[in-house]
């Protein structure tokens, strides 16, 4: 039998997500570097994401509000992360934000911008913004990737018509009949954009496949190689230091020995049901995460092989989503939540949360019940013909469009003509749903929700309806016409996973690095504990400490700037 081939290089990325981030910041200091990719794609979950990220003091969002500083998020930091995360995480997070996308910026096509008045996830804490700190890349040419374009992974939708949607696009457009000048004016740019691009054979994205997009151009222009279809089998070690990667190849076990380091960005353990079951809940579903159908947790397991610890593990980047009809992805539950004219139940008929909090809250609570022993059973967002009129809906459903047959076909959707007979359709206690029904009105004809406080922070107002007063996130329901949609828990993707310090060295389970081993993204545990400090946390962190890990690989990594607060 033939020896393995083996390759040699200054650093060794596992996964083409945010890890391409870390790619472009070593290549840029003059390491030669090779990212290893478990899938056919590049692009991670990344390009399946919005694509926001949420980089506190960095260069656009200074130019916009510079009395937004970095002392100030890190109170904010201070004040959301607690004690649920190592302080020395979240300080490095902000230590080196602006210099990351300094960095993407000059190695890379891209053109940020930020999302004005996209709320902090938490902006009542001290130190939140109401106005935002979120990010994003501006429309990116995906035909800039030339032959590379086919390894680009795909969205999670497609649009009909070339038009790219940003994340900024997504509230108006949400908004079509209510608002319809601006939402007009969007889809107006966005098809000029799309359209015009394609008559100069240009091809505009937006959101996450944008920034995956954005990311991989780089990377094509540096020359650094990927490697797709190309599954990690162990890391190499010499006397505790990692001095290497075993791959699998062209089915062949390839050994790629990396002299400077390997850095882990391979995603969380999304779609490996035993470890979610084991660290998290015995009731989630099998198949419904929206993270790449690859992650399943290969990196952690392989790190914990070494001796890593791990941190966070029964933490996910949470979200509410319409229930999967089979074979079809789960359709996420974002503005719908905080629409006026719909309300969330549980098994027992009743309201049990501000519908419009943070997804990973949303999540979070739902499970902190099921752990107290009063689980909330099925889930149903229920609303009215008027909503329905008005507002999309699971990420394709134009206003006045019926609810998909199969929805009803598989029981997934019932609609009924009055509050007793959908509560008998959704399977739960009439008496207690019409009770729930008729409060919830009340509350929504005053505009004040005294028992959850929906509307009450400016993250919920963000996604509510403007032209609803006095509380653009509720309104009473119609007595008649009413629907109710089954409501499950998805996730964007885990984000417990190895410990790591606040150079993304990876740490054993007595707290000593092991030398020569990074972990970034999903597959460390979150830099944020337990919270998701606003929209795009999940990239913003993936790529900074991408950054982080290379600077460190390559010795080349500043002291901190400041102490943690």
């Amino acid at each position: 039998m033939s020896a393995p081939s083996t390759h040699t290089v200054d650093l060794v990325v596992i996964g083409a997500g945010t890890g391409m981030a870390a790619a472009l910041a070593a290549h840029e200091v003059g390491l030669s570097t090779l990212i290893v990719e478990k899938s056919e794609y590049v692009g991670g979950s990344t390009a399946r994401s919005g694509g926001a990220f949420w980089i506190p003091g960095n260069p656009v969002l200074a130019s916009e509000q510079p009395e937004d500083t970095t002392e100030v998020a890190a109170t904010y930091l201070a004040s959301v992360v607690a004690d649920t995360a190592p302080r020395e995480r979240g300080a490095a997070f902000l230590d080196h934000g602006s210099a990351t996308v300094e960095m993407l910026s000059r190695t890379t096509p891209m053109k940020f911008m930020w999302a004005p008045g996209y709320s902090d996830y938490h902006p009542e804490l001290p130190g939140g913004s109401a106005v935002g700190r979120t990010c994003e890349c501006k429309p990116f040419d995906a035909a800039q990737l030339g032959s590379e374009r086919p390894r680009l992974r795909p969205g999670l939708m497609e649009a009909p018509l070339p038009m790219p949607v940003t994340g900024a696009d997504y509230k108006w457009l949400n908004l079509l009949t209510r608002v319809p000048r601006k939402a007009v004016w969007r889809v107006a740019k966005a098809l000029s954009i799309g359209v015009g691009g394609l008559a100069l054979k240009r091809e505009y994205v937006a959101g996450g496949q944008a920034l995956a997009a954005g990311l991989f151009a780089g990377v094509v222009r540096a020359g650094i190689p990927v490697w797709t279809d190309s599954p990690m089998i162990r890391l190499l070690s010499d006397e505790g230091r990692v001095t290497g990667v075993v791959v699998r190849r062209n089915g062949v076990e390839t050994v790629v020995q990396a002299r400077k380091g390997v850095v882990l960005a391979a995603g969380g353990f999304d779609h490996d049901m035993e470890m979610r079951h084991k660290f998290q809940s015995e009731q989630l579903i099998d198949g419904i995460s929206l993270g790449a159908t690859t992650n399943t947790g290969d990196a952690i397991k392989i790190g914990q092989e070494l001796g890593a610890g791990l941190a966070s593990m029964d933490q996910s980047w949470w979200f509410p989503a319409v229930a999967a009809v089979p074979g079809d992805s789960p359709s996420v539950l974002l503005a719908e939540r905080s629409l006026p004219g719909s309300f969330i139940v549980d098994s027992s008929g009743r309201r049990f949360i501000n519908e419009a909090v943070d997804y990973m809250s949303f999540g979070q609570r739902v499970l902190e019940r099921e752990h107290a022993g009063d689980s909330v059973g099925d889930m149903w967002l229920v609303f009215d013909q008027k909503y329905r009129n008005s507002y999309v809906m699971a990420g394709g459903l134009f206003p006045r469009q019926p609810l998909p047959q199969k929805w009803y076909d598989e029981g997934i959707a019932v609609a009924a003509d009055d509050p007793r007979d959908l509560a008998l359709r959704m399977g739960v206690d009439e008496s207690r749903f019409v009770d729930t029904f008729d409060s919830f009105n009340a509350a929504a004809e005053v505009g004040v929700d005294h028992a959850f406080g929906r509307g009450g922070s400016a993250y919920d107002r963000y996604y509510g309806d403007p032209t609803v007063t006095p509380n653009p996130n509720l309104r009473a329901l119609q007595r008649k016409s009413l629907y109710a949609v089954r409501v499950v828990l998805s996730d964007l993707g885990t984000c417990g996973g190895l410990r790591a310090d606040d150079r993304a060295r990876v740490l054993r389970e007595d707290g000593s690095v092991i030398d020569g081993l990074y972990a970034i993204g999903n597959s460390a545990a979150n830099a944020f504990g337990a919270t998701y400090p606003g929209a795009g946390a999940t990239i913003g962190q993936g790529l900074v400490y991408g950054y982080i890990a290379a600077l460190a690989a390559a010795g080349r990594l500043p002291a901190p700037a400041k102490a943690a607060p």
